[in-house]
């Protein structure tokens, strides 16, 4: 019901079309490599039967060619794989019982990859997560690619700031600290700002 809910309310909404269902991991995964062209995004909750959606998730965007972004549904501290799921490749979370009105921004937000979904949450969680994580740190010197502003603003990317929040912090524009971001992603070889998240707490460049 809960499933179906959702895609008739996102069916919809001008602009947004539902492409598929799927009940659990292994039929979503199926679903998608039926379709003729990649979906934007994919909600994907974590607690499903015959695969879960961290595996769906790790699946989904291992290997080359186009991905969809990756929304993970969560009841927040509640999905212990939450970190994981964002390690994977997830581009942000929503919460189950978020309004529709957000659930609805979450997807344009996401699909265009201009921001993180949910940022004051999205820190939260991988505060939380980091801070028990059993996984190596990488080492700092990768973060020798960028500049010192490029390092500013990743730590503030890092403490869950909007592009307009980075720009008022550091008296920039916010079309300069889009590009700003752009490089960091890219002399990092990240998929978006989730991911240099999860990269700037593991290596030590914030703090939870």
């Amino acid at each position: 019901m809960v499933r179906e809910s959702f895609a008739s309310l996102l069916d919809a909404q001008p602009g947004l079309d539902v492409v598929g269902q799927a009940g659990d991991g292994m039929a979503a995964l199926a679903g998608i490599a039926a379709l003729p062209t990649t979906p934007d995004v994919v909600l994907m909750d974590i607690r499903m039967p015959v695969m879960d959606g961290l595996e769906a998730t790790r699946r989904l965007l291992e290997g080359d060619g186009e991905k969809p972004k990756v929304i993970v549904l969560t009841t927040f501290h509640l999905d212990d794989y939450v970190y994981e799921a964002l390690r994977a490749g997830a581009s942000g979370f929503l919460l189950k019982d978020a309004p529709s009105a957000e659930l609805i921004g979450a997807i344009g937000v996401v699909a265009a990859g201009d921001a993180l979904l949910s940022p004051a949450v999205t820190k939260r969680l991988i505060a939380n997560f980091v801070a028990v994580a059993p996984n190596p740190r990488p080492s700092p010197a990768r973060f020798d690619v960028l500049t010192e502003r490029e390092r500013e603003v990743l730590r503030l990317i890092a403490k869950g700031r909007s592009n307009p929040e980075i720009a008022a912090d550091l008296v920039l524009s916010a079309q300069t600290v889009k590009t700003y971001v752009g490089r960091i992603l890219a002399k990092l070889s990240l998929r978006d700002r989730a991911q240099a998240i999860v990269l700037a707490y593991e290596a030590g460049l914030v703090s939870p």
